[in-house]
């Protein structure tokens, strides 16, 4: 367990010292621990060190957590969301962070007002314009939310984004500036019920960038658990 408590430790001081930088509060920044891969034991360690908000990549890997971790953790659902996968974690996660595609947000709006409940969500903005990632552009991002904001079940919290993958996180700046604009944009047009207030960006490699250029969560994976071991997953 030392190990996880170490990287933890560590993780919180960068995340500290980029909020002060960035003259915002730590309790400003969600630290989401990623856990795709790590098995319930392990998760629990993080847990015992007060990490109680998980984000999971693929929608199995929570369902076959989800009991064993118990009550005391928040859920997110991070990875791409298929249509056919929502009715399995609808009433299961706080927050869906890959809300890309208008089938999806419809299927999240039926499935949700099914359970008579409101589910926060994100929107998934492929800002570095990646064809290997999930998203939709920028220029698009306004109409999108305008459609959204038009759903009941539905609250859009916020925006999301994977950016690329870089040796120096410097290289990921501009991208993580542009999407704070584009949420300050959107929010300035004051559409009817939307407030977003989340920024979902930066990861293990880039999170401290992230963070000075206004990121809300970080999604932390390897940082806190060390290297994945994808082995034993055929998922």
């Amino acid at each position: 367990m030392s190990y996880i408590a170490d990287n933890i430790k560590e993780v919180e001081a960068k995340i500290a010292a980029a909020a002060q930088r960035s003259g915002r509060k730590r309790e400003d920044i969600l630290l989401l621990a990623v856990s795709k891969t790590q098995t319930v034991e392990t998760i629990q360690q993080a847990v015992a060190c007060g990490l109680t908000s998980l984000g999971e990549n693929k929608v199995q890997e929570i369902m076959d957590k989800y009991e064993p971790m118990g009550n005391g953790v928040h859920w997110h659902l991070i990875g791409h969301l298929q249509t056919n996968k929502v009715k399995y974690i609808i009433d299961k996660v706080d927050m869906i962070h890959s809300v890309e595609s208008l089938k999806l947000a419809e299927e999240i709006e039926k499935r949700a007002a099914s359970k008579g409940i409101v589910m926060d969500i994100l929107v998934e903005v492929n800002m570095a314009d990646e064809e290997s990632k999930f998203g939709i552009t920028p220029d698009n991002t306004l109409e999108f939310v305008k459609i959204l904001a038009k759903m009941e079940h539905l609250r859009v919290r916020g925006l999301m984004t994977v950016a690329p993958f870089v040796e120096n996180q410097e290289d990921n700046r501009e991208y993580f500036r542009k999407m704070r604009q584009l949420q300050v944009d959107i929010n300035a047009k004051k559409i009817d019920n939307i407030k977003m207030d989340v920024l979902s960006m930066g990861m293990t490699g880039d999170y401290e960038v992230a963070i000075e250029e206004g990121a809300t969560i970080v999604r932390v994976g390897t940082g806190i658990f060390g290297a994945r071991d994808y082995s034993n997953k055929e998922k």
